[in-house]
C-alpha cells in the first residue's frame, strides 16, 4: 500500500480524510499532529485516541513548539509584527511550522501523498500547498474537503456510515488556541458590524485587583518576569500568559485582506503576545536611534505580511531576519507593565541602553550639550532648503 502522511487535528475534516483515505483509495494512513504550543496533555490523549479509533496505521505528535519560537516568534517580537496594526499573527503563524513539520515527517518515512483538510475558502490551503511544494515537490498533495466540496452533515454521515460517531457538535465559536494567542470565530465574525460577546472568548474576567509586573529582555528576547529568567523562552510566555489572561487583557477584532483576496474578519485574544509586542516596542523607543525605528517599521510590516501569506521560504525572509537581529543589539532592560481588567498600561522602562540621558539634555526644559546660538544656526541650516523652494517657485 501507498503511503498518506495526513496532517491531523482530530477534528471533522481530518476525520473524514483518515477514513476516506484507507477505504476509498487504498492508502495507508499515517495521522500526524504538530504541536507548536497550543494543545494540553488532556487534548493531545484525547487527539490520539481519536486517531487510533479511525485505523490510521501509525499516529505521530510532534512537539515543535521551540521551533516556532525560534524561527518566528522571535522575529515577530523583534520586529513588533501586528498585521494592519492589530493582530499578533497568531494561528497563521503556526501553520507554517506545522507545515514545515509535517513535510519534513512525510519525507522521513518515504510518503507518496500528502493530506491536508483544508476547504477552498481560507488561507491554510495556501499555506500548506506552498510550503509543502517547496520543501517536498516530489509528494502529490491530497485535499479531499476542498476537492469533494463536502458539507459538515455529509462527512458526519460519511463517517457514521464507517462507524465513527465522535461527538462533531458544531460549536457557536471556533476557537483555535495557541502560544501566540487564540482566534475566535463565529455569527459576529461573518458581519461587519457586530463583536464577539464576552462568553464567546475562552478566557474569562476573573482578576479585578491592578497588578504590576517587570518583563526583562536581552537582545530583543523576551526572558523574564519579576527578576525570574527563563532558559525556556516558550516557557516565558506560558507563565505571562497566565498571569495576565484572568484579567481578559488583548481581546480585539481583526480585519484583514485573505491569501485569496477576499475581506476576513476574525476575533481573538492574545494577552502575553500584546504585552511582550508593546512592552518591546516601549524600550526599542529608548535604545534604538530614530532611523533604526523607521526602517524597522517599514521592513517589520513587509516581513509580517509575508509571513502571514505563508512565504516562509522567499529568501528575502532571511535577509529582513538578519536586518531584525541585527537591531536588537542594544535592546535590553527591564519594562514595567501594570495589567488591569481589559487592559494593560506600559509604564517605562529601565536600560543600560536608555538614550534618554539628562547628560545631553531634558526635552524642552534643560540644554546641555549645546548652545543657544547653536540651536540658532541649526534652525536656519535645517531648513534652508525649503526656503529656496518657496523662494524659487511661489
Amino acid at each position: 500500500m501507498k503511503k498518506v502522511v495526513l496532517a491531523f487535528s482530530g477534528g471533522l475534516d481530518t476525520s473524514y480524510s483518515a477514513i476516506y483515505l484507507r477505504e476509498e483509495m487504498g492508502l495507508e494512513v499515517h495521522a500526524v499532529l504538530a504541536d507548536t504550543g497550543g494543545f494540553s496533555a488532556d487534548e493531545l490523549a484525547l487527539i490520539e485516541r481519536r486517531a487510533k479509533a479511525l485505523g490510521v496505521e501509525s499516529y505521530r505528535a510532534l512537539d515543535v513548539a521551540q521551533e516556532y519560537y525560534r524561527d518566528q516568534i522571535r522575529f515577530m517580537v523583534y520586529g513588533n509584527v501586528l498585521k494592519n496594526g492589530t493582530y499578533p499573527i497568531s494561528v497563521s503563524s503556526e501553520r507554517i511550522s506545522q507545515a514545515v513539520a509535517v513535510a519534513e515527517y512525510a519525507k522521513s518515512i518515504g510518503a507518496d501523498y500528502l493530506c491536508h483538510g483544508s476547504t477552498g475558502a481560507g488561507n491554510d490551503q495556501v499555506r500548506f500547498d506552498m510550503i509543502w511544494g517547496t520543501l517536498a515537490p516530489q509528494i502529490p498533495i491530497i485535499a479531499l474537503i476542498r476537492e469533494k466540496r463536502l458539507t459538515r452533515d455529509e462527512e458526519i454521515e460519511y463517517l457514521r456510515a464507517h462507524g465513527v460517531d465522535f461527538d462533531f457538535k458544531k460549536a457557536e465559536y471556533s476557537i483555535n488556541q495557541g502560544l501566540w494567542g487564540t482566534s475566535v470565530g463565529g455569527r459576529e465574525t461573518l458581519s461587519s458590524s457586530e463583536t464577539l460577546p464576552e462568553s464567546a472568548y475562552p478566557s474569562q474576567l476573573t482578576q479585578a485587583e491592578p497588578k504590576r509586573v517587570t518583563l526583562t529582555f536581552e537582545k530583543g528576547e523576551f526572558v523574564g518576569i519579576d527578576g525570574r529568567i527563563f532558559d525556556d523562552k516558550v516557557q516565558a510566555i506560558r507563565e505571562l500568559q497566565s498571569i495576565a489572561a484572568p484579567y481578559a487583557i488583548g481581546r480585539d477584532m481583526h480585519v484583514g485582506d485573505t491569501i485569496i483576496g477576499i475581506k476576513g474578519r476574525v476575533g481573538f485574544e492574545a494577552a502575553a503576545p500584546l504585552i511582550i509586542i508593546k512592552a518591546h516596542h516601549t524600550l526599542e523607543k529608548h535604545t534604538l536611534a530614530k532611523w533604526q525605528l523607521f526602517w524597522k517599521d517599514q521592513l517589520s510590516a513587509f516581513y509580517g505580511n509575508w509571513l502571514h501569506e505563508g512565504q516562509y521560504f522567499d529568501p528575502v525572509m532571511r535577509d529582513l531576519e538578519a536586518f531584525l537581529e541585527s537591531s536588537q543589539r542594544t535592546v535590553s532592560g527591564d519594562v514595567y507593565v501594570e495589567l488591569h481588567p481589559y487592559r494593560f498600561v506600559v509604564v517605562g522602562i529601565s536600560s543600560p541602553h536608555d538614550l534618554m540621558s539628562s547628560k545631553f539634555g531634558a526635552y524642552g526644559e534643560v540644554m546641555s550639550d549645546w548652545t543657544s546660538a547653536d540651536v540658532e544656526g541649526f534652525g536656519r541650516i535645517f531648513g534652508l532648503q525649503n526656503k529656496i523652494y518657496r523662494r524659487i517657485n511661489e
